[in-house]
């Protein structure tokens, strides 16, 4: 009778040891919660994510499955991609996933949503997941699962990857530009976004013809149904703290740091920055090479002849030198410089008043500052404030920093000491 008893407890408290072994957890202990923590998926819904440029999951093939997020294999390169409804901007994300044999998929982060970006990857980073063994074709070291996916590769010596079927955890860390990748505990690879190194790596392979590839300092999460099975689950995120950093634009020597956009002249001479008209007499513009959200920016301009330009902010180039953003004026006398104007889109947001335009000093240096935070922009003219304005469009708007030639020809403006505080 004792032997019976004993065996009877056992069992019964052997059931919530081998019944909690099966389950997939979704739930984050009071410590994590207290961290910062917080789920991306609730383990019985669809909540907080939608489709690719949509309001809900409606079209993407994803469902809440047995505890798992798991896509149904039924995508492909262009379509399948669900999307988180937050953005994140630099953060620890953790995730269980498995994936069907022969599978791919992969993680994305940082993802843009613009009408005219078909999918997300042309600007979110990857973290690859594929079935290393078994997937049916020869796949390259930048192909394979915990790869930064055509960018950088797994250390080989640490990285240990379930087959297929089998649950791996995933980590990423994305702090103000600093990278890592983890693969089962183990750290595989480490980087730095936005360096020389890694501009040279996007610029030479397979980001050729995405050139908003990876600039993004913020944006959606992304996970792709390439047409296989994989499930999700114990996603947790921590959303880590920006750290503002001070940069100088312009090294006073070279165009480093900065993409040329049509065929208008721009060039160093005596230490300025110039743009000139060239005998296209087009649009041209001069990006930045890196995107800038909260920033105050110092610069100083001179317009030697007719003086139509501007500065850009939170804008790209859509093609050629047609761009989508807002510009902070800078333009002959009683033509608003230091007013916004919003590109293809509502035009002047704000013009200066009329008794603000003598602030300008045409043909000698003046000094603008631009501030952006969040959904307000002012700028300043020679010390006055020109624009103080609050603009939904603006607060979700990402991009580069652009200086602007506008068509017409016979224009010629120096530009100098371009100071930037990231905020």
């Amino acid at each position: 009778m004792k032997q019976k008893t004993t065996l009877w407890l056992l069992i019964v408290l052997a059931v919530p040891f081998f019944t909690g072994c099966g389950q997939s957890g979704n739930i984050l202990t009071d410590e994590e919660i207290k961290d910062g923590w917080s789920l991306l998926f609730d383990g019985k819904t669809l909540s907080g994510w939608r489709d690719f440029k949509g309001d809900s999951v409606s079209i993407a093939p994803w469902k809440a499955e047995k505890g798992t997020l798991t896509s149904l294999g039924l995508g492909s390169d262009s379509t399948g991609y669900i999307v988180t409804t937050k953005e994140y901007e630099n953060f620890i994300v953790s995730f269980d996933w498995k994936i069907s044999e022969g599978g791919n998929s992969g993680f994305l982060y940082h993802v843009v949503e613009r009408p005219e970006l078909k999918v997300p990857y042309v600007t979110g980073p990857e973290y690859q997941l594929i079935d290393d063994a078994g997937f049916p074709e020869k796949i390259e070291e930048w192909q394979k699962a915990g790869a930064d996916y055509a960018m950088y590769t797994c250390d080989t010596t640490k990285k240990v990857l379930k087959k297929a079927g089998e649950w791996n955890n995933s980590k990423i860390v994305f702090d103000n530009g600093h990278v890592e990748h983890w693969l089962n505990g183990q750290k595989v690879l480490e980087f730095e976004a936005w360096t020389p190194d890694w501009f040279s790596r996007k610029n030479s392979g397979k980001w050729d013809n995405a050139p908003e590839y990876g600039l993004a300092r913020s944006g959606v999460i992304a996970l792709q149904d390439h047409g296989s099975r994989i499930w999700f689950r114990n996603m947790k995120i921590k959303e880590l703290p920006r750290k503002p950093k001070q940069e100088s634009l312009f090294n006073g020597k070279d165009l480093t740091g900065w993409d040329v956009y049509g065929t208008e002249l721009w060039y160093v001479d005596n230490g300025e920055l110039v743009c000139e008209s060239g005998p296209d007499k087009e649009y041209g513009y001069l990006g930045t090479n890196k995107y800038y959200n909260d920033f105050d920016l110092n610069l100083e301009f001179k317009q030697e002849a007719n003086g139509n330009s501007g500065v850009f902010i939170r804008s790209y180039i859509k093609t050629g030198v047609q761009i989508s953003g807002w510009q902070v004026e800078v333009a002959p006398r009683d033509h608003d410089t230091g007013g916004i104007y919003e590109s293809y889109g509502r035009g002047w947001i704000y013009q200066i008043p009329d008794e603000k335009e003598n602030i300008l000093k045409e043909g000698s240096w003046n000094t603008m500052r631009i501030k952006v935070v969040g959904d307000k922009i002012t700028t300043w003219l020679n010390g006055e404030v020109m624009t103080d304005l609050t603009d939904a469009r603006i607060g979700q708007g990402k991009g580069r920093i652009l200086l602007q030639i506008h068509s017409g020809g016979g224009i010629k403006v120096r530009w100098r000491n371009f100071n930037l505080t990231e905020l």
